[in-house]
């Protein structure tokens, strides 16, 4: 017997399922959309759901022919602090999310990767977004200059895989999305060598 899987569930799901009733958009910004949705609860209660539209993103474990990753640290406006991350950035409007894992890691850290793998899209803040984050991994990597956007300010630095390791173990990855990708990565390879 194989473990079950979310599928497996889905048949049983109604008694879970709420619908929507009636909403709108009252916010549509340059990123994100606000909406707010009256929704029918599965108890036939009514409440309110104040969720975010996102046009959905990917995120780049790029790890060069040294076995470093490649990280950025920038400024993240809304928690006030420079950050140490994975590269990433949002998907064009109709933009497939591989062509954009090339072109996100090519502008915030110049390399170039002959080979990109998808992992799998997660849902990072399901409880007020919809947004997805599309995974990659990128090897065979070939340096060059970085171009971000006008409006980022972006340092690109290596991290070796022991000090990643380290900085896991310690909590230290305060984004989740990089976290999530390095722990991906440990999972798969095991604990690198020197730690």
């Amino acid at each position: 017997m194989s473990d079950p899987t979310p599928s497996d569930f889905a048949e049983k799901d109604d008694h879970l399922v709420e619908q929507r009733v009636a909403g709108e958009c009252v916010y549509h910004g340059r990123l994100l959309k606000v909406h707010v949705d009256q929704v029918r609860l599965p108890n036939g209660r009514h409440s309110t759901r104040e969720w975010l539209r996102h046009p959905g993103a990917v995120f780049i474990l790029a790890l060069t022919h040294n076995r470093e990753l490649l990280m950025v640290r920038q400024y993240r406006y809304p928690v006030g602090q420079v950050l140490l991350e994975l590269p990433a950035g949002k998907l064009d409007p109709g933009e497939d999310p591989a062509a954009c894992a090339v072109r996100e890691l090519e502008e915030e850290t110049g390399w170039r990767a002959s080979r990109i793998t998808r992992i799998q899209t997660i849902l990072p803040c399901v409880g007020y977004s919809d947004e997805e984050l599309h995974f990659f991994v990128a090897e065979e990597l070939q340096p060059g200059p970085p171009r971000p956007d006008e409006d980022e300010f972006i340092d690109c630095i290596t991290v070796p895989l022991a000090h990643a390791y380290q900085m896991l173990m310690k909590g230290e990855f305060c984004d989740s999305k990089s976290a999530f990708a390095i722990a991906w990565l440990f999972a798969r390879e095991g604990r690198p060598e020197g730690v």
